[in-house]
């Protein structure tokens, strides 16, 4: 999420942004169940009315932050970069576990806890274009040849289901490899590779 509103915003939506900068700050020290409007107003310096009438009510602050949270983890996955299409699918990768262990709160109410809020269509339509950033990254190493045909689909939730769990056990603390970064990138080679990719094709981040 970022830190420093764009100067063409209006003094309403820069008082939204900061609140949000203030629920996500409390959501990461107390979790989403501590969290209360009382503390994100008190922290923003408005005053609890003024999130009432942005949000509406601590559940629609918790959506507008699992909104936010998409849109920052999508666009990190669009920034992904490499010289094959294999290597940019594999840069996303890694950087969906960089997002989700740098704000362990906000990725557990993405995932863990959007069942417990009732969000609307609009949420759910920006929560799934991560995911169809995903197809599409592995629709394009399968076009390059990098990849075995498959369903996109099929294997795009493959992916994003390996890394949900190691990424989830990370955040637990459930791990017992030496080196954490070296084992998920041990878990996408073997992934890739037994998807098609050929292990040469992957030397760059290969440990």
């Amino acid at each position: 999420m970022t830190r420093q509103a764009p100067r063409t915003r209006t003094p309403s939506a820069e008082i939204s942004d900061s609140l949000l900068l203030a629920a996500l700050d409390q959501l990461e020290e107390v979790g989403a169940s501590g969290l209360t409007v009382r503390g994100v107003a008190l922290a923003a310096k408005v005053a609890p009315m003024g999130v009432y009438s942005r949000f509406g009510s601590k559940d629609g602050l918790l959506e507008a932050l699992f909104t936010s949270g998409f849109t920052e983890l999508n666009d990190e996955i669009l920034r992904a970069s490499g010289p094959t299409a294999v290597l940019r699918l594999f840069d996303g990768c890694q950087r969906y576990r960089e997002f989700a262990l740098a704000q362990p709160q906000l990725y557990r109410l993405m995932f863990e806890q959007m069942m417990a809020l009732e969000l609307s269509e609009l949420a759910l339509t920006v929560a799934k274009r991560s995911f169809d950033c995903l197809v599409t990254r592995v629709a394009d190493a399968v076009a390059a040849g990098e990849l075995d045909e498959g369903e996109f689909i099929e294997e795009a939730q493959l992916i994003w289901s390996a890394m949900h769990g190691a990424v989830s056990l990370e955040i637990a603390n459930v791990h017992f490899a030496q080196d954490r970064a070296a084992s998920f990138d041990a878990m996408l080679i073997k992934l890739f590779v037994g998807m098609g990719a050929s292990r040469d094709s992957l030397v760059e981040v290969d440990r």
